[in-house]
């Protein structure tokens, strides 16, 4: 009787970059590989949450290209400034729209971790019980543009500044094989992309680009420490496209497609 590994997988953080991890869940079931667990932080949480709600990829990705501009701009929800400009309301409503509701972890197809950052004492924290939605909105919560998310008397925010790729937490919930979804490209992709625009037209750069590109330069180098105890990495090409471009999401869950394509064979023979 053969028996086969558990697998995990593990989904980065990366803002609208992270809707490419769609692609990569519609190849993977496509070609029947069996996901047997979920760790995600932020856009990763968000996604990975989402697929163990469901288990249908294809789904997702129908309901990913028939988002309107009006739904993605009706997601913002201004806060007077304290510890952030946007509540998140709004886009906890959103997950709660297609997660099912208040569903907690305990009710999900396929058990999922989600990963967050206390603010006061810096602390990885895995969140694997109580309401995802709750969970995901912590997990998302960028400093400075999401108010902060508190949970269990800790102020939560963004999982991506302590562990934006959660290799080691798919390997603690009992992955013998994990597979590593980056959507975290290099600083100098996303210099190459500011520099072209700037050369068009030079502007200083806006608060939103500012914090964002703070966090992501160190988020970078943190993936690539998270990425060494990966069985196998898929790192779509999306460094051209902006953190905050929700208007692309048919490239970036092609360009997700194309790089877990590639992955198939190294990932058949592993498991």
């Amino acid at each position: 009787m053969s028996t086969r590994k558990k697998i995990g997988l593990a989904l980065s953080a990366g803002a609208a970059r992270g809707l490419a991890h769609i692609g990569v869940l519609h190849v993977l079931q496509r070609e029947g590989i069996p996901i047997d667990l979920i760790a995600g932080t932020s856009a990763g949480a968000v996604i990975g949450a989402i697929y163990a709600s469901r288990g249908d990829a294809s789904r997702m990705k129908r309901e990913a290209l028939a988002i309107s501009w009006k739904t993605r701009a009706g997601l913002l929800d201004p806060s007077l400034p304290r510890s952030g400009l946007i509540k998140g309301k709004r886009i906890e409503s959103l997950f709660k729209r297609y997660i099912g509701g208040n569903l907690t972890f305990g009710e999900l197809k396929i058990p999922f971790a989600c990963l967050a950052t206390d603010i006061d004492s810096g602390e990885e924290i895995v969140i694997r019980e109580g309401p995802v939605t709750k969970a995901l909105r912590a997990s998302i919560a960028i400093p400075a543009i999401f108010t902060v998310a508190e949970r269990d008397g800790r102020y939560l925010v963004d999982g991506g500044l302590t562990t934006p790729v959660p290799v080691n937490v798919a390997r603690d919930m009992g992955a013998e094989v994990v597979i590593a979804v980056n959507v975290t490209p290099q600083v100098t992709d996303r210099n190459i992309r500011q520099t072209e625009k700037r050369a068009r037209k030079p502007k200083e750069p806006g608060i939103f680009y500012v914090i964002t590109q703070s966090i992501y330069i160190s988020t970078y180098c943190l993936a690539q420490g998270n990425l060494q105890n990966a069985d196998i990495v898929i790192e779509p090409a999306v460094g051209h496209i902006g953190a905050g471009d929700f208007t692309r999401i048919k490239d970036l869950v092609r360009l997700g497609e194309e790089a877990a394509l590639k992955a198939i064979p190294e990932i058949k023979r592993k498991i």
